[in-house]
């Protein structure tokens, strides 16, 4: 059973695809120590899978740090444990049915068992995969090696041939600054210059154009006014 391509298929399918999780059934794994957090080398290491459903039977499947999954254990409805090889028992676990949980055991856990541990169960040809219950060894931390003191050094100071590239750098940057400011001040000043003479232009033409428009205007029978002459008196 644990050769089998198509079981591996079907758990990977389980693992990576959330849809195939059933949105009925309820099942989940937990330690059935609720104190342990991390097992230890050679501690009998208990786990529990609670089901809302106890027809179908469960599987209990590893998950190693390299994503690879292990069958170990198949429990049927009636207690009935097939484990790899098809083999009814097994050297390094136990596996039993108790009402709706059903529990694997590992005898001595040692580092070729660490791993995410599920269960999982086949109800109308779907998968219910539980979460994951991650079984591993607690990190040691190393302290962390001490920095040598620092050594006093002569007076003698040098100057440090980096505050030269820094030196360069501000002044290559000055220089793209200032030819930045040519580039957006110059064509701003001609185009105010510009707006400058047309304003000038224009207000020069309104003045021409509001004196013609003042100019005496003839009277209504299109004559010129003209003083009447006194006829001259001949003596």
């Amino acid at each position: 059973m644990a050769g089998s391509p198509a079981l591996l298929l079907l758990l990977s399918l389980g693992l990576c695809c959330p849809g195939i999780h059933g949105q009925r059934y309820e099942i989940k794994v937990k330690f059935q120590n609720s104190h342990i957090t991390h097992p230890r080398v050679g501690q009998r290491l208990e786990l529990e899978c609670l089901t809302t459903n106890d027809d179908s039977g469960v599987f209990w499947v590893r998950q190693n740090k390299g994503g690879t999954l292990h069958f170990i254990v198949f429990i049927s409805s009636l207690s009935r444990t097939t484990f790899e090889g098809n083999e009814r028992t097994s050297t390094r676990f136990e596996a039993r049915k108790d009402g709706r949980s059903y529990r694997l055991v590992v005898k001595s856990f040692m580092s070729r068992d660490e791993g995410n541990y599920f269960c999982l169960m086949n109800i109308n040809q779907a998968l219910y995969f539980s979460p994951g219950q991650p079984a591993f060894f607690p990190v040691t931390t190393t302290a962390a090696p001490t920095a040598p003191a620092p050594t006093t050094q002569s007076a003698i100071t040098k100057k440090d041939p980096c505050l030269k590239t820094s030196d360069s750098e501000t002044i290559r940057e000055k220089e793209m600054n200032f030819f930045c400011d040519i580039f957006i001040w110059v064509p701003l000043t001609g185009a105010c210059v510009l707006l400058l003479l047309a304003l000038a232009i224009t207000i020069v033409l309104c003045q021409q154009t509001r004196r013609r428009r003042c100019r005496c205007k003839r009277p209504a029978n299109k004559k010129p006014n003209v003083e009447p002459r006194m006829p001259r008196q001949h003596i």
